[in-house]
């Protein structure tokens, strides 16, 4: 009789180990039998789903819920024609856009300037400068705006010290409540914003490279252009679509210069809704409003993502290479 674990052989064949019989119950003695990969996967599901019911259903309150009201009452019988048709909207739209390019394109080169010189040019307190980027973009907008009234106002210290130089009435600095204004108090607080992801660029880039161009002779302007630029150009994008996406929205600013004849997309709101009570023409502008925000924010997101792909298949490439 052929022993436990064994396949009887016919005659004339060798046995051959055959697999052990399984106790009864279907496991060890004592044990209980395991569930099906599938129903603990189901069970996996559906405890996350509840979890995740509390947070989404608040968010749904919270937020969904406003925004459909704000959706239903744009749409107003007549209401996207009458705004869309109106003089008012089209100049928000284009001073909004063009405030906004603007704005990104000057933060976009200080920037980069400053960014240069903080991670690369040696100066006494340039590691405090690096850390105070951050507490700078914890700041409310209107407070870089009061500073700039302080500073260039109308009763600011710049005209304060022409009319005590020059014994004039009033000084000559009035551009803060024109479009330059509301563009250079723009630049001065979303500029920390390109900064940021900038300095994290630089400080994984391989000083070796930098070494090298040097070594073989090429001047500053060139390594920058030639070595460091390629390395920055994600960080810069995804720099600039968060400042573009900040400025479409940006309400203090415009509001605290007091610039006239200055109307953007998110003062139109304001007026059509708290001033002229017109809240479905408010609507129409806020859903239009919102429209360009979600769109520029997902190109914001996607070149997020290409950086951090680009980033790593640097690193990947270097490691090779090393």
């Amino acid at each position: 009789m052929a022993s436990r674990g064994l396949v009887t052989a016919r005659p004339g064949r060798r046995a051959v180990p055959g697999p052990a019989a399984a106790p009864s119950g279907g496991g060890a003695p004592g044990s209980t039998p395991s569930r099906p990969p599938a129903a603990a996967a189901r069970e996996r599901g559906l405890r996350g789903r509840l979890w995740a019911a509390p947070p989404v259903l608040a968010l749904a309150v919270v937020f969904l819920y406003p925004l459909a009201l704000v959706v239903r009452e744009s749409l107003a019988p007549g209401a996207y024609a009458q705004v869309f048709a109106s003089a008012s909207f089209r100049d928000a739209l284009v001073t909004t856009v063009w405030l906004a390019a603007a704005a990104t394109a000057g933060c976009l080169v200080l920037g980069f300037v400053l960014a240069l010189v903080v991670a690369f040019v040696p100066f006494p307190g340039g590691r405090a400068v690096s850390k105070s980027i951050d507490v700078f973009l914890s700041f409310p907008s209107f407070l870089i705006t009061l500073a700039l009234l302080f500073l260039y106002g109308t009763v600011g210290m710049a005209n304060g010290l022409w009319t005590d130089v020059t014994g004039a009435d009033s000084g000559p600095f009035r551009f803060l409540t024109t479009p330059w204004g509301v563009l250079l108090a723009e630049i001065t607080y979303f500029t920390p914003f390109v900064m940021r992801p900038l300095l994290a660029a630089f400080s994984q880039l391989d000083t070796a490279q930098l070494e090298v161009a040097s070594s073989l002779g090429a001047r500053p302007l060139r390594i920058v252009r030639r070595v460091i630029l390629p390395e920055a150009l994600p960080a810069l994008a995804a720099g600039g679509g968060l400042v573009l996406v900040m400025c479409l929205n940006e309400f203090g600013i415009v509001l605290f210069t007091g610039a006239k004849g200055v109307t953007t997309l998110p003062m139109l709101v304001y007026g059509k809704a708290v001033l002229e009570s017109d809240y479905a023409a408010a609507c129409v502008v806020a859903v239009v409003n919102v429209l360009i925000s979600v769109g520029l924010y997902g190109l914001y997101r996607t070149l997020v993502a290409r950086s951090g792909g680009a980033g790593a298949a640097r690193e990947g490439s270097r490691r090779a290479g090393a």
